[in-house]
């Protein structure tokens, strides 16, 4: 199950470093990837001599829970589609590239998603996915390529989603 997408400058692993416990996931990388391994003693000092960094830090687990919860109410609250539009508009939010000349309407996902993996975010099985995205296409909200996704017009799908402006995602 794919639980998040995380890309370049992202910390990941942190959870199972401050509650010294077994790691809660995996990471799995969809290209070549450099990392460095922080050691918890090191990240400690560190962060004792950068509170800044500690409140970047607080920041990056508190929106990852935000995350977390608004997929768990979303479950209950919301049909299939509505949960898939509403995860599109969040990665559209957090990874987007802004296409040009399209004054801020139009723009790549961001990143390359399967529909497997996208109906995995959305708590969806893949056959309801495959609809819900074709139902997507329909309504001119997005446009489907191989492993990527055009959201056609960010403001009509965030209201098709119901992410208002409250939401900072």
């Amino acid at each position: 199950m794919l639980l998040a997408v995380r890309v370049a400058g992202d910390l990941v692993g942190e959870m199972a470093a401050f509650e010294e416990r077994p790691r809660s996931g995996t990471v799995i990388a969809c290209s070549d990837v450099t990392a460095r391994i922080i050691q918890m003693r090191t990240l400690e000092a560190f962060l004792t001599r950068h509170p800044d960094a500690t409140r970047a830090i607080l920041h990056m687990l508190s929106t990852r829970l935000r995350w977390a919860n608004r997929r768990r109410v979303d479950f209950q609250a919301y049909d299939s589609l509505t949960r898939l539009a509403r995860v599109l508009a969040e990665l559209c939010q957090a990874y987007a590239k802004t296409a040009p000349d399209s004054d801020g309407k139009r723009c790549d996902l961001g990143v390359t998603l399967t529909q497997n993996e996208l109906a995995s975010l959305a708590g969806l099985k893949l056959n309801t996915a495959e609809k819900s995205l074709a139902v997507l296409t329909a309504h001119g909200l997005v446009e489907r390529h191989y492993r990527n996704i055009t959201i056609c017009d960010v403001p009509k799908l965030l209201e098709f989603a119901k992410v208002f402006a409250d939401n900072p995602y």
